[in-house]
């Protein structure tokens, strides 16, 4: 339906004061909302019963349909690990929208998900930013590219010096980087049309500042590293993870560095994660950092998202930011902000309908959709969520 009005709903808006009311939608986009909107005759109604309405979900860190779930490892492509630098590859290339996380992610009221490259590489390549529901994937995307994935520690230090290359320690992971920045830089300078490079070109974006660099780290000093290249080279930095940011997290904020916080259900299963503590999203929230809640899916299942969010609230962290992490905090880090991340006059219809407060562990996403489009409706006959076919081709 090309307008639609959903009522009686209590609505969290995110931006703005909670209602109970009416959201009215036209051709895709939110077109008014408020306690008193009034409907043009003959408008088809959802009456909601009380049941709470928010903006989709957004998960700024996955890598859902790169690494399948219940494969074999020779399916995934998330990692390219004959480079240490990587810039060049695209994680729109190896998406596959018919992995079943994209159902899990629409029954956790997810909308939008950031599919980045892995961890192995110092550069691993450029992220996309895409709806979770769609049959082709270049409908899908939102922006793409939406940064490029680099990362400190432990992995490309474990993947390179097994092979006896470089880099095999931390110093050398940080060198790769600077060098490739380096490059990229006498890339702009010579401004050659003749002399193209993908990998330099890429590169190039980030120092224009056209795109963000999606710094993976987890340990205090491997954050102290990233902000010292960012200042370095005058990019957009976003820390990934962030498993021990807090530490310093009054360095953080100051420099007005949003940390993507995350994933929290995993076991302290590496060095690396022995800060890892399900306070830490206050512990930065307080000290004012802006932060957004990622799953890494599949490392956590994309339909805990929320979940997460619930038990750091349980910790301490603030309900309302606890909602802001996953949906117009995220959608600011990926430059989505105006189309998305709450429900204002104007944006995205990407919605979703809870049974109560998404909060609530009890809760559950009965409706969802994008764009205006239904395209998940919780069955409570069944007690399955049905999604609509991606296979249909529109008329």
């Amino acid at each position: 339906m090309s307008t639609f009005a959903i009522t009686n709903a209590h609505v969290v808006p995110i931006i703005g004061e909670r209602f109970t009311g009416t959201v009215l939608v036209k051709d895709g986009s939110i077109a008014a909302l408020g306690a008193g909107t009034e409907l043009p005759k003959g408008t088809k109604t959802i009456d909601a019963g009380g049941q709470w309405l928010l903006p989709g979900f957004i998960d700024a860190h996955v890598h859902l349909g790169m690494h399948p779930e219940g494969e074999s490892s020779s399916s995934t492509d998330v990692n390219e690990m004959t480079d240490p630098n990587m810039a060049a590859v695209r994680a729109i290339d190896a998406i596959d929208p018919f992995d079943p996380g994209f159902d899990d992610a629409l029954a956790g009221g997810v909308t939008t998900v950031n599919v980045n490259p892995g961890s192995g590489n110092p550069i691993g390549g450029q992220a996309a930013a895409i709806h979770t529901h769609g049959r082709y994937i270049d409908e899908m995307v939102l922006r793409a590219p939406s940064g490029i994935k680099s990362a400190l520690g432990e992995n490309p230090k474990r993947i390179y010096g097994a092979k006896d290359k470089t880099p095999s320690t931390r110093l050398g992971t940080a060198m790769v980087i600077r060098q490739a920045f380096i490059e990229a830089q006498n890339y702009m300078a010579a401004n050659d049309p003749n002399k193209r490079d993908a990998k330099l070109e890429a590169l190039a974006m980030v120092l224009r500042r056209e795109i963000p660099w999606r710094q993976h780290a987890h340990r205090t000093d491997d954050v102290a590293t990233a902000l010292r290249l960012a200042q370095e080279f005058g990019y957009d930095l976003v820390l990934d993870h962030g498993t021990e940011a807090h530490v310093i997290a009054d360095v953080v904020a100051k420099r007005n560095i949003p940390v993507l916080i995350g994933p929290l259900f995993t076991t302290k299963s590496k060095v690396e994660l022995r800060g890892r503590s399900l306070a830490n999203p206050r512990r930065l929230a307080e000290a004012g950092v802006e932060i957004s809640i990622i799953t890494d899916h599949p490392v956590i299942p994309i339909n805990f998202l929320i979940l997460q969010c619930t038990l750091a609230v349980k910790e301490g962290l603030d309900p309302l930011t606890a909602l802001e992490s996953i949906t117009i905090n995220p959608a600011r880090v990926l430059g989505l902000a105006d189309r998305m991340g709450s429900l204002e006059v104007g944006k995205d219809a990407d919605m979703v309908l809870w049974s109560g407060d998404p909060l609530d562990a009890m809760s559950r996403a009965m409706r969802v959709w994008i764009s205006g489009t239904q395209v998940m409706e919780y069955d409570a006959s069944t007690r399955t969520p049905v999604v609509i076919s991606r296979k249909v081709v529109p008329e």
